[in-house]
């Protein structure tokens, strides 16, 4: 898929949970061509001290308005000031995305069922991926984890996703906290293990899982799938300099050798992965 190089326009820039943004930009060409699990390399607007730029994963995307949705926590300078632009701004308020980036979910052919593993913020990543699944009307469940019940910020799409599509959503989703403050108390990992097993024990297991969040949760639960057989896929967070593939920054260990995120991932196999 070509890369283009975009300016996008800040629509809305809005807190969503502890330390949560979700940012939507007007960039009707990536829009237009990004997959699931893919990314943009985002310059920071306003921001001379840092030019490089940053892997902001899509979380949402309008094809007919030609926006995309970023879920982006605060943890550095970069971050924080992008939690301080408003569209209001000034139309200065621009900022260049290169996309569609990387490699994204890739489904096999045929999957009768799915299982979409998320905390954190890597429940965003996988909302494409679920509106995909039901469109193909593949039957799928998720599990979202996260540290409280405020930093579930993906929770009413979820919801609302799962609702529409009863025909191919085999249950409504699983949610965990860290704190017990809403759903499972603890790491979702227990609801990762027992909802394989359900589906083996129901003679339905699933053909497919795909996992993002924490790296720890992406070793663990990918260990889960392949303990009960079922092909795994974890889409892999790493510093990126130049986002296509020239800087060698954000290599990842694999059993074929080092690999790329940013262009051969940042969705990996699970088993490939050396942890």
């Amino acid at each position: 898929m070509t890369l283009v190089n975009e300016r996008a326009r800040l629509l809305a820039n809005r807190q969503v949970g502890p330390n949560l943004f979700i940012m939507t930009l007007s960039s009707p060409r990536i829009a237009a061509t990004i997959e699931p699990g893919q990314f943009v390399h985002m310059t920071i607007p306003a921001f001379e001290a840092h030019i490089l730029r940053r892997p902001l994963s899509v979380y949402a995307r309008d094809v007919e308005a030609g926006t995309v949705e970023v879920l982006y926590q605060t943890v550095g300078a970069g971050t924080a000031h992008l939690a301080t632009l408003l569209p209001e701004t000034g139309a200065g308020f621009e900022s260049e995305l290169i996309g569609p980036v990387g490699r994204g979910w890739r489904v096999p052919q045929g999957c009768a069922r799915a299982l979409l593993v998320g905390g954190g913020v890597g429940a965003a990543p996988l909302f494409m991926l679920a509106e995909s699944l039901a469109c193909a009307n593949v039957p799928f469940e998720v599990v979202l984890g996260a540290q409280t019940q405020a930093a579930h910020v993906c929770r009413d799409r979820y919801d609302a996703l799962v609702a529409q599509a009863q025909a191919c959503a085999d249950a409504a989703p699983r949610y965990a906290t860290d704190d017990g403050s809403f759903g499972r108390a603890g790491f979702c990992t227990g609801l990762v293990e027992e909802a394989l097993a359900e589906a083996e024990a129901a003679g339905r297991p699933y053909e497919y899982v795909a996992v993002c969040g924490p790296e720890p949760l992406m070793k663990i639960a990918s260990a889960m799938a392949a303990d009960h057989g079922v092909f795994c896929e974890v889409s892999l967070e790493r510093r990126m300099a130049c986002g296509i593939g020239a800087c060698l920054s954000c290599v990842v260990d694999t059993v074929d050798g080092k690999k790329r995120s940013c262009v051969d991932g940042p969705v990996f196999e699970a088993e490939k992965v050396v942890w």
